[in-house]
């Protein structure tokens, strides 16, 4: 493996824990404010605290690291001898976070390529992961970053939740289609498209919904090579099984992942979220 470049991507790809130890990825948090008081997401703040604090009805916000963060990650970096790093992050349409990226990384003492994912979660991570075996294969850090643009721009990701009203809340997805949902009583599907969150179908109860999110999900797999996640906040009884019939039912699964979403996603999808990354492994 070539010691000399360094990977950096941010909390919000959910990326296993021994995939990160394995490959050495550097995970710089996101933070979840509740209330007044700021919490690193992975590391002050668990999805348990925030679906209760949502239950509850606390104010919630997220926020992005600052250039600093960044920064001290690329000196990190360097001093353990890299000579270049790849910095991979969520979407730009999501968060400022790779914005504050190339901040640092104007500055930083090794060149620094940051990829905007246009995604979150292990559609995120999924690139994370093609960049580390890009590296490892020994290839040039621009090739790396290729790697990773390429891969996330291959995978796609859907989901459900029970409410868009989170959503609206943080800004994310707009009023009057919050509003629209909640008079119909719709059970919305949505995608990430563009790097933004965008309707995709509306059912009309959580059964159909979900049972529509797996066909959507075994018709984008297709015949291919491909990685699956299913993510969930506070809904392992519905993840668990909608991961054993994708094993069953996508013929070129390589592996199928069942993983919560951290506090910063889940701040703003609320207990009850339930996603589908599919990520086509590349020739």
């Amino acid at each position: 493996m070539p010691a000399d470049l360094a990977l950096v991507t941010d909390s919000t790809a959910y990326l296993p824990q021994q995939a990160i130890d394995r490959h050495k990825i550097s995970v710089v948090p996101l933070s979840v404010v509740v209330g007044d008081e700021v919490r690193a997401e992975g590391v002050e703040i668990t999805p348990k605290d925030v679906a209760e604090a949502l239950r509850a009805k606390q104010r919630l916000t997220t926020s992005r690291p600052n250039p600093e963060t960044f920064a001290a990650a690329y000196r990190a970096a360097a001093e353990g001898g890299a000579s270049a790093v790849v910095s991979i992050h969520l979407s730009a349409e999501l968060s400022g976070t790779a914005d504050a990226a190339r901040l640092a990384a104007a500055d930083a003492p090794v060149p620094v390529l940051v990829v905007d994912s246009h995604l979150v979660g292990m559609a995120l991570g999924y690139a994370v992961l093609a960049a580390a075996e890009a590296r490892d294969a020994g290839l040039e850090p621009a090739a790396v970053a290729a790697v990773a643009e390429r891969r996330a721009s291959a995978s796609r990701a859907f989901f459900y939740v029970d409410t868009l009203e989170h959503l609206r809340r943080g800004g994310r997805i707009g009023t009057a289609r919050a509003l629209l949902g909640s008079a119909l009583a719709v059970k919305p599907l949505l995608h990430l498209s563009d790097g933004r969150i965008e309707p995709l179908e509306k059912v009309r109860t959580a059964s159909r919904a979900i049972a529509r999110l797996e066909e959507i999900a075994v018709e984008q797999a297709g015949a291919g090579a491909v990685d699956i996640t299913v993510h969930h906040l506070a809904a392992e009884e519905r993840a668990e099984p909608l991961a054993e019939r994708l094993r069953e039912r996508v013929p070129g699964v390589r592996e199928v992942l069942v993983g919560e979403v951290g506090a910063v996603i889940g701040a703003h999808v609320g207990p009850g979220l339930l996603a589908v990354v599919v990520a086509p492994v590349l020739d």
